[in-house]
This record gives C-alpha cells, structure tokens and sequence, in this order.
C-alpha cells in the first residue's frame, strides 16, 4: 500500500515538474479585448480599422506565427517580430465595407507559440448602405445615356417562343435624346419608351425576341449599334443573347419514357498548371443512355480560346461519340474557367454545361 502511494506521489511531482518546464518552453499571450464592435459604419467611408494590442506575459519570446482572416473582406496584419517577455505587439484589423450593407461578423484566428494557441478575435458591426446616384445605377457611360449595363440575356428561350423584356438607361445630359438603332437581326425587335428622353430622365429599350424566326439552337448572340438624335455615328452597341432550346411540353410520358438520355464520361477537365501558350487537350465522350437517336444540335465556348465539336452529331441508343476539346492558353494567364455548352434533344438535359479549368502560369 505504501509503495502504491509513494508511486502515486512521485508519479504526480514528476508530471507537475514536467509541466512546468513544459509551460517554460512557451510563452504567454494577454490581450486587452479579444472582439470589437465598429457600431455603424458608412460604405463610402473606406475600410475600418482596429488594433487588438497584447501583450506577452510569458517568460520567452512571442512569435505570431500566422494570423487568418474568415473572408477576403477583412485584411490582418501583425507584429511580425519576436515580443520579449513584458512587451507589447499589435494586431491589425481591417474591414472593408464595399458593397457590403448589413450587419457582419467576422473572425480572425491567431496562432502563437502558446499553449492555448491558437486564439479568436472577432469583429462585428453595420455597413450602412451608401446612397446610390444616377451613375452608380447606370454605370455604362454611352455619352448621351448611361445605361444599367450594355449587355442583356434572354437566358434560355424554347424554339417556338416569343420573350419581351426590358434594359434601363438614363439621360444624364441638358438636352432630349432620340435612339436610333442598325443591324437589326430578324429575331429581335427593339425600340425606345419613351421615343424621345427628356434631360435627367429614365428610359428603357423594350427588346423583343422570336424565336420562330431563329432556325438555330444554342447560344446566339447579336449586336446593334445605336445613334443619338439622327447622326450617322453608330460607335456604340448592346449585346443580346439567349440559348434557344427545344420545346418538350407537348411530350406524353410514354415519349419521355422512350426519349434519348445523355451522359458524359465527365463534365469538367482540369488541366492543373501549364505555361502560357501551351495547349491543353482532352476527350469527352458523350453517350446515349436513352431509347431513341441523341442529337446534338450545338456547342458553343464561352471563349474562342476554347473549342470542342463532337464527331457525330446524331448517337443512337446504347452508342456513344466523342468530343475533342482544346483550351489554347496563349494570352491567358492565372486561374481559367470556361464553359462549353451543349444543346441536345434529351428532354431531361436539353442543356448540359461542360467546364475546362485549371491555371496557366507565365
């Protein structure tokens, strides 16, 4: 009994003795406040700013060893130097409000050679919106009108459908402005409510698309240029755009049930790292899983670096094609993703998306 007591106590003196040179080899971090609240902050106002100081209360140096943000919308930087013990050091926080509204919480992890490292400081607050002018709601300058953006898509759109919708601008000039328009595909028709825009006023293009009048399936696009008050200059341009589909409401189950399927071996192709201006290849197959012919009625990239037809258009059931994509990366350079979309009569994936990643180092 003795010598199991005796044991016990030597057991426990050495463990505390470790601990103790242990806790030497360390050193100690005290911070004055480990969160911060910046109460209401305006957008417009820039990042905001706090230090979380501390100090080491060890008995060996303090090295911050790396310090985390949650997001990219907070920015940490530190004391990078060693912190003798009794001196102080800092942690910078910044937080940027940029189309941020709203009340945030963030965090940052700092890791020390401390034991309890690794430790969390958090920041909150309010982002106050800023108030939006005319020129940040419509940031496309054209000179006589501004307008929300120069591009507009009608997404998808069946074969036999006709779509309206509508792109804002804004008079920001002294005078009334008439829009004149040229190179006006058959498919699209476009004009300007109201005809004439009155200084510092609102308008908007209401843009038609048939697609009866489109023979194709896809992504289309079409640009038309537009004039102000009857010149002949026609310098500037919107881009329209849909991928047309083919219509399925009027299939009965049983042609659902006995419609082509399409699958792929894989919908992404990594090419990992490759310099600047080498090409990149890779093989989808695309296969028939259903009980009718598949056909592919288009593929489109979007980037002309990039570029895949199948080599066949029709697959019949249980067969399969292949598609050789190449991304070429002469002019690209960093992370890349690009997409190639395919069109086919599958009534389940009429559209399937395809996708060439990777990055390209200069």
């Amino acid at each position: 009994m003795k010598r199991r007591i005796f044991g016990t106590i030597t057991l426990f003196i050495l463990i505390s003795a470790l601990q103790t040179v242990f806790a030497q080899n360390f050193a100690d971090i005290q911070f004055e406040k480990m969160d911060y609240n910046f109460g209401k902050i305006k957008e417009e106002a820039g990042p905001a700013t706090y230090d979380f100081k501390f100090t080491n209360t060890g008995k060996v140096p303090l090295i911050i060893q790396g310090v985390e943000a949650s997001c990219g919308c907070t920015t940490p930087e530190w004391s990078r130097e060693p912190i003798l013990p009794g001196k102080t050091g800092f942690i910078k926080v910044s937080y940027n409000p940029e189309q941020r509204p709203g009340i945030f919480t963030k965090s940052i992890t700092v890791s020390a050679n401390v034991q309890k490292s690794p430790y969390v400081l958090t920041i909150t607050g309010e982002v106050i919106p800023k108030v939006l002018n005319n020129e940040d709601i419509y940031p496309v300058d054209f000179g006589n009108i501004r307008l929300k953006s120069e591009e507009f898509s009608f997404v998808k759109i069946k074969d036999n459908e006709i779509k309206t919708d509508t792109l804002y601008f804004y008079n920001p000039g002294t005078a009334p402005v008439s829009v004149h328009f040229k190179i006006i595909p058959p498919h699209i028709s476009i004009k300007t409510v109201p005809a004439t825009i009155q200084p510092k006023s609102k308008g908007y293009f209401l843009i038609t698309f048939d697609a009866h009048k489109k023979p194709s399936y896809g992504y289309v696009t079409n640009r038309i240029y537009l004039s102000f008050n009857n010149e002949e200059k026609y310098t500037n341009a919107i881009k329209v755009s849909a991928i047309i589909e083919e219509d399925f409401s009027k299939l009965s189950a049983n042609d659902l049930a006995n419609a082509p399927k399409i699958e792929y071996n894989s919908r992404t192709f990594d090419f990992g790292e490759i310099p600047e201006g080498k090409k990149a290849d890779y093989t989808f197959k695309i296969m028939n899983k259903g009980k009718k012919a598949l056909i592919i009625r288009s593929v489109t990239a979007s980037c002309d670096c990039t570029a895949g037809q199948p080599a066949s258009n029709t697959i019949q059931p249980g067969g399969e094609t292949e598609m050789k994509v190449s991304f070429d990366s002469h002019g690209k350079v960093g992370m890349q993703n690009k997409i190639i979309t395919v069109i086919s009569n599958d009534p389940g994936h009429a559209t399937t998306i395809l996708r060439v990643t990777g990055t390209v180092k200069r």
